[in-house]
């Protein structure tokens, strides 16, 4: 491993300028306008895997973007790694609370990252994270360490559901096959507390419409004697959390599994500060529900979010208008054992019954995923925990995390593998938000951390 080791600080410089290229394609799966951008983030992937040393990559084409596939195939005998990342990432809006341009990275340090952090959209998630492996798994090619196969899917339309690559997981299952899949989409709990992603909520994301009139109408005509759209979807979604924040819709529960007091005491082990937390989100007080601490609202907790809303005149200046139809986007993060697609036929249900005779509502479904737990028992469990600490100097913390990838439960239900999800950047990375970013620390202290879980994984497994 020492040569290992040195290649990769040899190279550091390299590898931050490859991925700064990287960072500058704007592959953002959700808008139709970047799909040329999303093929050349494609081949760029490709292309770095063939770089890397992999004996073999493509572009496999999907009805939707496109699958980035590569293998290094030492010994049928020994056994195999697949890695899993995304090459899309999330829209940049709202472009104006960016410090600086989305697509144009940026280094800066921070009071997190003193040693400087990667400013751009995808830099953390994923783009920075699944090309740490490209990275660690060239150092073993190179230094002839590699101890095991190893396999790469990258796939192009994690941020908006993956809606393909169920299909294309059971057309190329073969082509997969697998011992164990590792991911690093994660997070730790900081630079100096390593740990080790073992639970992902699911999700149920959706649509709705309100109509009211048939048309906008003057406010002051006909304002306090025709519904307002906008006003009874406030009411709506108002309606279902209670004071105590819990979801209103029933049987909503009905499936959650509650997690026993001895392991809600094992979480809470973790370090948390309350008052950094307050500060860092720049709010005086939290809100969840009641009975639970914030760390378990944020994990072993379903949850219902308003992620956009809109309807009416939202331009500059005034316009008195009563809309004729509100909008709002809504996610539901479930906890194990809850299904995406019973979640959504209870909201629906319950939309439908909640909304008053002067309007008429629509509910559409956009993708969901379900939640996943992995075990601690098993040999890559222990590959991945003796690996950070090996580079963190501590043993790393199990936790629940309250994001979704719902590849995950896809996997072993396609493939019959568990999933080892061993992610380095931090929660206060700005996923998804303007400014995300991404530390040099955690970039690379992951690809100085992969080549021992491979090397901890070929002994454990032999």
């Amino acid at each position: 491993m020492e040569k290992v080791q040195s290649f990769i600080n040899d190279n550091k410089e390299r590898f931050l300028n490859e991925l700064l290229d990287m960072l500058r394609i704007p592959s953002v799966s959700a808008d139709p306008k970047h799909a040329e951008d999303m093929h050349r983030m494609a081949e760029n992937v490709r292309a770095g895997l063939v770089a890397a040393g992999v004996t073999h990559a493509e572009v496999l084409q999907t009805e939707g973007y496109p699958v980035v596939y590569g293998e290094k195939i030492i010994d049928a005998a020994l056994p195999t790694v697949l890695v899993y990342g995304h090459y899309d990432v999330q829209p940049a809006d709202p472009i104006d609370l960016w410090h600086t341009p989305a697509f144009e990275p940026v280094i800066k340090k921070t009071d997190i990252h003193p040693d400087g952090a990667i400013f751009a959209r995808g830099s953390c998630d994923d783009k920075g994270q699944f090309y740490m492996h490209v990275k660690a798994v060239e150092a073993m090619i190179k230094n002839d360490a590699l101890p095991c196969n190893v396999k790469f899917m990258i796939e192009g339309e994690e941020e908006v559901g993956s809606a393909h690559l169920g299909d294309f997981c059971k057309q190329n299952k073969e082509k997969l096959a697998c011992d164990v899949i590792l991911i690093s989409d994660t997070s730790i709990i900081a630079n100096d507390t390593p740990s080790i992603t073992t639970g992902l909520r699911g999700l149920t994301y959706l649509e709705v419409e309100v109509t009211g009139p048939n048309r906008d109408l003057h406010s002051g005509v006909y304002g306090g004697a025709v519904a307002n759209p906008i006003n009874t979807l406030c009411a709506m979604i108002a309606s279902m959390q209670d004071a105590a924040g819990r979801i209103t819709i029933p049987h909503f529960y009905d499936d959650v599994v509650a997690v026993s007091l001895a392991e809600r005491a094992e979480m809470d082990k973790a370090p948390f500060n309350l008052d950094a937390y307050k500060k860092d989100l720049e709010i005086d007080d939290i809100k969840g529900e009641h009975g639970f601490t914030t760390m378990e609202r944020t994990s072993i907790r379903p949850t219902l979010d308003v992620n956009g809303i809109w309807g009416g005149y939202t331009g500059e200046g005034a316009k008195t208008v009563l809309p004729s139809k509100a909008f709002a986007k809504i996610s539901m993060r479930l906890v194990p054992n809850q299904n995406d697609e019973t979640i959504y036929k209870l909201f629906e249900d319950h939309f439908q019954k909640i909304a008053p005779p002067s309007v008429k509502v629509k509910v559409r479904p956009h993708h969901g995923g379900l939640p996943a737990v992995t075990p601690t028992d098993t040999v890559e469990y222990k590959a991945a925990h003796l690996a950070m600490e090996t580079t963190f100097g501590k043993a790393p913390i199990p936790k629940r995390e309250g994001g979704s990838i719902p590849i995950v439960a896809l996997f072993e239900e396609v493939l019959e593998v568990k999933t080892i999800l061993m992610g380095f950047g931090l929660d206060s990375d700005a996923l998804h938000s303007p400014n995300e970013h991404y530390g040099l620390f955690n970039f690379y202290k992951g690809i100085e951390t992969i080549p021992y879980f491979f090397k901890y994984y070929a002994e454990l497994k032999a």
